[in-house]
């Protein structure tokens, strides 16, 4: 009997254990799942939406940082007078709610948005927006030149008014991207400092949806959302921009879910992630071109080869680059040669006619080479000065960029071909930038022969159209070319009011650099961006409708919207997965008032029968 009722009191135990284990279940269940469903809400951290780069930002100093990298960050933190509508990048109320101009297009009147505070609770005045372009104007600082160009003084006349006066009609009066700073900061701080050395160290002071809080270089700049932003606060409470060196990791962190989007992914990764049904890869308008360009300083100071001056000669070596060959390998087809300034769906681009273009004809450069005077004197194979010195060129492309190095690579080989001797360096992007504004004392000295990079454009066209021209060197000009018949052109579109005659002048200004060739443009990439779209919603996309593009959603930096917008799927189904997480809790809890139930009913039935035996 006693094994019987072992046996019995055995077999008991275990379904008593077995009823009370899936009880423990069911309830952490529904303890879980409610739990989950809540999660976004209830940490303490908020949302955090984490971007992956692969080029960090130069400085926080929106005085001295050319790169796009650092327009992306000044417009987060600050606001601009007049901002870009996403749509198509017309202008928008920003800072200035309206304004006017008077018929000879020389005075600006525009109304200041009322109750704006600066992130240090000072209130944004009239007063900061005339400041933040006198500082522009009285201390020319070159990296604006062509937004402040035409303005002579800007004046609070009341508290919520402000007036610029020109010198000339502005025609980009409109699509100045100047940040409004607060003036009880940078009032403070030495003129000659703010302008070279000031870090501008986080947090920094500004009025835009976000506030840069912490930058720890060389890993993540962390940005806290502005609450009391005038425009609405942002959905998401933290924006993480993480800087990755590799890019395989970077797409294998954005797959895994460690991050939530990445920016400028290299054409290679962009193809494997298309097939990730939990991304959405976006096919961008980039605004950019990426060409090679030639150190043009015509000055005793430079220490550039002397026959990139030679215009014959840069012509010559249009045709030795082959477009198709540098789309196709370095940027695996995602952009379309190029040849001009501006991107072929720009209103205002110039795009040479067919059988004019610059093709692939190295027989037809040595050919050039050979009239403009350069030959193989010495039959090593390689031409020399028309001096009948040697010639070796320097060519420079930045570490950053995985298609600038597989282009850079191309170029050298094909100049070989032709007998252009050409030695390649890679470099950091702050090395490179250090030669193209290299200085000897006080005195500009360019220490570069070419470089492969590119340049990413405002939509309006001013700032591209006004960097080859005398007032950008020692500011945004990186070849040092210029021309009076160049300059008298920007001077002319700047102040072309009306849109169709802008578009002729704009034009004209292209196709003179297309011919002098200071850049050798050859490709329009795309701006090719990924997201976690099974965890995120709210991605503006920026232009849009434009042919064959999605638009841009991350980088294109006169856009801030998504940022704003950007919010997570759990938490918008939070609210509507709260009816079933109680219904899944009260589920839980009656099974496990039955799973009781059971289990007393069982004991006793068991106990009494074991009492039998």
């Amino acid at each position: 009997m006693s094994d019987t009722r072992r046996k019995t009191t055995r077999r008991r135990g275990g379904t008593a254990v077995l009823l009370l284990t899936a009880m423990l279940l069911l309830l952490g269940l529904a303890v879980a799942q409610g739990a989950s469903a809540a999660s976004p809400s209830a940490s303490s951290a908020g949302q955090i939406f984490r971007v992956g780069w692969l080029q960090e930002a130069d400085t926080l100093n929106p005085y001295t940082g050319p790169l796009v990298e650092d327009f992306q960050i000044y417009h987060l933190n600050y606001d601009y007078l007049v901002g870009y509508d996403p749509k198509d990048f017309s202008p928008r109320p920003e800072i200035a709610t309206s304004w006017e101009v008077t018929p000879d297009g020389k005075e600006w009147t525009f109304k200041i948005r009322q109750g704006v505070t600066w992130s240090d609770g000072e209130p944004l005045t009239s007063d900061d927006v005339a400041f933040s372009f006198n500082f522009l104007v009285e201390n020319q600082v070159p990296l604006y030149s062509v937004y402040f160009d035409g303005i002579t003084k800007a004046v609070a006349t009341d508290p919520s008014t402000v007036k610029i006066y020109c010198s000339a009609p502005k025609a980009n009066m409109l699509s100045t991207i100047v940040p409004i700073v607060p003036e009880h900061i940078w009032s403070t701080i030495p003129v000659k400092k703010a302008t070279t050395t000031f870090q501008n160290s986080p947090p920094v002071v500004g009025s835009g949806p976000f506030q840069v809080v912490e930058w720890q270089r060389g890993k993540f700049m962390r940005l806290q959302a502005n609450k009391a932003y005038w425009g609405g606060a942002p959905k998401i409470d933290q924006l993480i921009f993480q800087l990755y060196t590799n890019p395989d990791t970077l797409s294998s962190d954005l797959k895994a879910g460690n991050i939530d989007a990445a920016v400028w992914l290299p054409p290679a990764a962009a193809q494997q992630l298309r097939s990730d049904p939990n991304l959405t890869v976006i096919k961008g308008t980039s605004w950019r071109f990426n060409q090679l360009g030639f150190n043009c300083y015509d000055s005793p100071d430079s220490l550039g080869n002397p026959v990139l001056l030679d215009q014959k000669f840069r012509q010559a070596l249009n045709w030795a680059i082959d477009r198709e060959k540098i789309t196709s390998v370095a940027f695996f087809n995602e952009g379309t040669p190029g040849q001009t300034l501006l991107p072929p769906y720009s209103m205002y681009t110039w795009q040479p006619p067919a059988d004019q273009a610059y093709t692939y004809d190295p027989a037809k450069t040595k050919q050039l080479l050979a009239a403009a005077g350069y030959n193989d004197v010495n039959g090593d194979g390689f031409v020399e000065t028309k001096e009948g010195k040697p010639l070796d060129l320097r060519l420079y492309a930045t570490s950053q960029s995985m298609e600038s190095q597989a282009a850079a690579k191309l170029i050298a080989g094909w100049f070989k071909d032709v007998g252009v001797k050409t030695t390649l360096e890679i470099m950091d992007s702050g090395a490179l930038l250090a030669a193209q504004y290299n200085m000897k004392g006080d005195k500009l000295a360019p220490d570069y022969d070419m470089f492969v990079w590119y340049w990413t454009q405002d939509p309006d066209p001013a700032l591209m159209l006004g960097v080859p021209t005398k007032a950008s060197i020692g500011g945004w000009s990186d070849t040092y070319w210029w021309t009076p018949e160049y300059d008298a052109l920007n001077a002319k579109q700047i102040t072309e009011i009306d849109p169709a005659a802008r578009t002729q002048t704009a034009q004209q200004m292209q196709q003179v650099i297309w011919e002098a060739s200071p850049y050798i443009v050859f490709a329009y990439p795309f701006e090719v961006e990924a997201y976690r779209s099974d965890r995120w919603q709210g991605v503006v996309m920026s232009p849009q409708g434009v042919e064959g593009f999605d638009g841009s959603a991350f980088f294109n930096y006169p856009n801030v919207d998504t940022y704003r917008f950007v919010t997570a799927r759990t938490a918008v189904a939070s609210a509507d997965s709260g009816a079933n997480t109680t219904v899944l809790a009260v589920v839980g809890i009656v099974v496990a008032v039955v799973v009781v139930g059971v289990i007393v009913l069982l004991v006793r039935r068991r106990g009494s029968r074991s009492i039998e035996v």
